[in-house]
């Protein structure tokens, strides 16, 4: 899919009380609390990639789990993407730190309409070098329906829609895998990718 537009949907929780646990795990690293729940932080379309290594300045950049929508001339998909950020920027401004990053996300995707009667069901998870970093239903997020209602998306547009806490808390990582399970299909997007971690300078 070419990408002309990304957006990333940020403090999409529905649970009010595990969204002010998310915030105050950002809080606890410097990161102010957004202005509106949730918000739509707008970056570079070429972020986005297949690919199975990125690169990033310094080490205190993580990823973190996230469904995305893409908005294709046949309709709207899903698949699994990281909304990886570097969390030292995060503390300046959230744009930034999210602009910083490239987005890696799996190379298939599903059909949005043939998991919508059972959206409910789908599961998030990744893992942080090896170990289990985030779990949880897809519910934990806004639905589409109700993201898109406040942001839609044109046709070549792409979105984050939020993530889980982490189990441990916010950490970097070597090695980073997602995916988004759907048990009534028996099916999974996956995507694995590992980070390289360039000197910092000045």
């Amino acid at each position: 899919m070419e990408c002309s537009n990304l957006v990333i949907a940020g403090w999409t929780g529905r649970d009010e009380a595990q969204l002010k646990k998310h915030i105050m795990e950002l809080a606890e690293i410097g990161v102010k609390p957004p202005k509106t729940t949730p918000i739509f932080y707008r970056v570079s379309a070429s972020l986005i990639t297949f690919s199975s290594s990125i690169q990033v300045s310094g080490t205190d950049t993580s990823g973190e789990v996230e469904f995305v929508l893409l908005s294709k001339p046949d309709g709207l998909w899903v698949t699994v993407g990281s909304d990886h950020t570097d969390r030292k920027a995060e503390t300046i401004g959230v744009s930034l730190s999210k602009q910083l990053c490239e987005k890696p996300i799996a190379k298939d995707a599903w059909k949005y309409d043939e998991v919508k009667p059972h959206w409910d069901k789908l599961v998030l998870r990744s893992w942080a070098d090896g170990k289990l970093y985030q779990e949880g239903p897809v519910t934990a997020m806004r639905s589409p329906e109700d993201l898109m209602g406040r942001h839609p998306l044109k046709a070549g547009w792409a979105m984050f829609c939020g993530t889980l806490a982490a189990k441990g808390g916010i950490r970097p990582a070597d090695v980073f895998r997602m995916e988004l399970e759907d048990p009534v299909r028996k099916k999974k997007l996956a995507h694995e990718y590992r980070i390289h971690v360039l000197p910092v300078e000045g």
